[in-house]
């Protein structure tokens, strides 16, 4: 046989496999499909119900179309659809991939000009283009917002546009390629940076490219048009110095325009990538790390020359009426090392409330950077600031009104669950986090959990735990414990805001199988996984993993009590298609016979419930709200930001200071000094100001026309009629523990449960999960980098890598 018919027999029969896998899973997936229920808004789609009866009938060999009596009974009615809904189908497939392209462009273009801002073409190109704009009403600043600002509110407005077409589209099982696979596996292991995958290894790299590019390109035309500063004696090798001290800020700059980008909840820009928002708060660390180091080379470079020349207690106090401002420049340098330094893991872990507050200080920061580069340079880093207020904002308005909580758990390792009221219609993907405020315990500090419960087990409720790290989460351990021991019959009701869900969710659809890997209490993102898979295979609504193993690390035996919300899926194994096998391991306690069921039964009876009283005008937790939305609002924003722009600039800064008519240098150049660089700087930070408070009163205007339709209050009878913990089904079906393990005084061997898992359960695509210390995932991590190697040279099952977070 040649080599080109082996490659051709290789490919048809990759082909009929394919072809015959896609058939079983179609078969599989025909039976009972609530189409409703994939989305957000619980629309029907009756154009995909009709293509799956039509797959039906080719897999069964019959040539019969489809009709309205053929559709699955699980959907909706479809006879009061107004508008044809195959049209509707197409036009929302065209309506995502012209998004998808508009903001690919977008994005490129956006950082095209990054990439041109250094040449000479650029900056000549520039200065002609801002002379133009001068003789417009828009003006030099007009023409800075459209080019360096506007693009990135225009993406994020189409990616919110993106996302709300895309999530009405079902969640399918794809199966990911081996080049994806690879690139997402981990593939750098560093205490420093933790784990690197493959493609944000390359990330990083075009970003130093980027900023090497950056540097080199300024720094040479500085070397070759290098002109003495007036103010300073300063030999050659001084002279060349304080350039490359200047330019470092450059790259400050660049870090900086990056840095809020990845700590967006409500703007969709991580979201639209694919990024979750645990996930995406590494890269935020990184970037501010990044931009404090140049900053910092940048300003005690400039220090030493203004020493060595004798110069330094003429302009370390300098506020210049033009120009580079450098006392604003020293002070943002000193706020953004106290935030840095507060920031550390020693102190935000151990004092979190320092690390809060002080996190607060970037409105300063931002502020005297403004007044340190000016407004020209300020352009470029407007866009991630601009959203971010934007974003903080609808926060803020999102988790109004309050709501209650309406019962709570008090667990034997000092960890609580609370549960809280929430819409129906609020759907979350597991792994979603949500942040609280108490106000009881704190009126300013937000904390993020992850949410253990599923929508698609329970559509009235969710549910937190928190484990008493901290300050704060000993307050509410505190809190609740007095409730358990009062003698009241009506426990007060503590009041609780609520922000998010946050996403968007691991697919893992995808996978044959999954391995969890949870340490402590990095399981609470796995026990809303494991609810969903659950609450699911019981309503046959999806194609989950066959396989689910769940690999427990705790210290003490006691900690198994943070499993008590999946237990009736430990205690139920009849169900062999989805089949969840549970593997503890306890490595401070030691026992000669461990017994599993004994520990279950023990520490299950010391949990202990608390029910409250809900206020009678307390609501439910909604939600974000619509993406369309928030759409219009920050096109809103934006909109008003530019009108308040030109409307100030034309009645504050003086005619003499725009060029609408030639005149002469010399004069050109005195009216240019007429007016300080501060005044043109707050006339950009007045209007933005004003721009956020009518975007603000926009969005209230909205949210509280929706709320007042579709946001009932809380009804107390319904509310406290939820049986939180199920007493009965631990004692009647404990038995089913029996291939379960513990194991004390051990750790797993990560090495061989990755080569013995295949064999276990036979998946081709395995989902890894990890959630706990930053020391076992880097174990697991190794672990699963290793098994990668091997199986990409022997064909064997390919494992995907994922790393959860259960702190931020």
């Amino acid at each position: 046989m040649s080599i080109w018919e082996y490659f051709t027999f290789r490919r048809r029969r990759t082909r009929i496999e394919s072809r015959d896998r896609m058939q079983k899973r179609i078969k599989n997936r025909l039976t009972h499909w609530p189409l409703s229920y994939l989305t957000h808004q619980r629309r029907p789609y009756p154009t995909l119900a009709r293509l799956e009866i039509r797959l039906q009938n080719l897999l069964l060999g019959s040539s019969r179309a489809p009709d309205q009596k053929s559709l699955p009974s699980t959907t909706l009615s479809f006879q009061s659809l107004k508008i044809n809904s195959s049209k509707m189908g197409v036009a929302q497939v065209w309506a995502v991939a012209l998004l998808r392209l508009l903001m690919t462009v977008i994005l490129a273009s956006w950082f095209s000009v990054w990439l041109l801002k250094p040449t000479d073409l650029w900056t000549r190109k520039w200065k002609q283009a801002e002379n133009h704009a001068g003789t417009t009403v828009f003006g030099y600043y007009g023409l800075n917002f459209a080019v360096y600002t506007f693009p990135v509110i225009a993406l994020a407005i189409m990616g919110l546009a993106y996302l709300n077409f895309k999530s009405s589209k079902m969640r399918q099982r794809k199966s990911r390629s081996a080049t994806i696979t690879a690139l997402s596996n981990p593939v750098l292991i560093t205490s420093l940076l933790g784990v690197v995958s493959t493609v944000e290894l390359l990330a990083m790299s075009l970003f130093f490219m980027f900023l090497a590019w950056t540097y080199y390109a300024r720094i040479s035309k500085d070397f070759k048009n290098l002109m003495p500063i007036k103010s300073l004696e300063l030999n050659t090798w001084q002279l060349k110095y304080s350039k490359v001290a200047t330019r470092s800020g450059l790259l400050a700059e660049a870090s900086l325009a990056l840095l809020l980008f990845p700590i967006l909840r409500v703007m969709p820009l991580p979201q639209v990538i694919g990024i979750p928002f645990e996930v995406s708060v590494k890269y935020h660390v990184w970037l501010g790390t990044l931009m404090i180091f140049f900053a910092t080379f940048h300003s005690a470079s400039l220090l030493f020359i203004w020493g060595v020349s004798h110069h330094i207690h003429d302009e370390i106090w300098k506020w210049q009426k033009s120009g580079r401002i450098y006392l604003a420049g020293e002070l943002g340098l000193l706020t953004g090392l106290v935030i840095w330094i507060t920031s550390l893991p020693i102190i935000r872990r151990k004092r979190f409330e320092v690390f809060y507050y002080t996190h607060h200080l970037y409105m300063l920061f931002l502020l005297f950077f403004l007044f340190h580069v000016g407004d020209r340079h300020f352009y470029m880093v407007f866009p991630g600031i601009f959203l971010f207020s934007l974003d903080k904002i609808l926060r803020i308005i999102q988790s109004r009104p309050e709501t209650s909580i309406l019962s709570a758990r008090v667990f034997p390792n000092k960890a609580v669950e609370l549960t809280i009221p929430k819409d129906s219609r609020l759907k979350y993907f597991p792994t979603s986090i949500i942040f609280v405020k108490i106000p009881r315990i704190s009126r300013l500090q937000w904390h993020a959990f992850s949410i253990t419960s599923s929508s698609a087990a329970d559509e009235e409720m969710m549910t937190i735990i928190a484990k008493c790290e901290g300050a704060w989460t000993n307050d509410l351990y505190q809190m609740i414990h007095m409730e358990l021991n009062s003698h009241s019959k009506q426990n007060q009701c503590p009041t609780i805001s609520v922000e998010g869900p946050y996403g968007p969710p691991i697919n893992f659809l995808r996978y044959d199988s999954l391995l969890l890997i949870a340490g402590g209490i990095g399981i609470t993102p796995f026990l809303g996984i494991i609810q969903d898979i659950g609450s699911s295979q019981s309503h046959n609504k999806f194609m989950f993993p066959e396989q689910v193993h769940l690999i427990y690390i705790i210290k003490k035996s006691q900690d198994i009590c943070l499993l008590s919300s999946i237990s009736h899926l430990l205690w139920n194994k009849t169900v062999a298609k989805h089949h969840l096998k549970l593997k503890v391991y306890v490595t401070q306690e030691h026992q000669s016979d461990p017994n599993l069921r004994g520990i279950f039964q023990e520490v299950f009876s010391q949990v202990q419930a608390v029910h409250f009283n809900p206020k009678t005008m307390s609501h439910k937790a909604h939600g974000l709200g619509n993406l369309l939305e928030t759409a219009v609002i920050a096109l809103f924003a934006s909109i008003m930001f530019f009108v308040f722009l030109l409307s100030l600039n034309h009645t504050f800064v003086p005619k003499e200071n725009k060029p609408l008519k030639p005149r002469p240098k010399m004069k050109g150049l005195e009216a240019k000094q007429k007016t300080p660089s501060t005044v043109i700087d707050l006339i950009l930070l007045a209007s933005f100001i004003l721009s956020i408070i009518g975007s603000t009163i926009f969005a209230i205007i909205l949210r509280w026309r929706r709320l007042k339709m579709e946001n009932p209050p809380i009804s107390p009878k319904k509310a406290t009629n939820r049986n939180l913990f199920e007493e009965d089904s631990i004692g009647t079906a404990l038995d089913s523990l029996e291939e379960d393990e513990i194991h004390f005084g051990s750790r797993p061997n990560f090495q061989d449960i990755f080569s013995k898992f295949p064999g276990e359960t036979g998946g081709s695509n395995v989902g890894v999960l990890v959630c706990g210390p930053e020391s076992m995932k880097e174990s697991v991590a190794t672990a699963c980098q290793g098994t990668c190697l091997v199986s990409c040279t022997k064909g064997r099952p390919k494992f995907n890598f994922h790393s959860l977070n259960f702190t931020l």
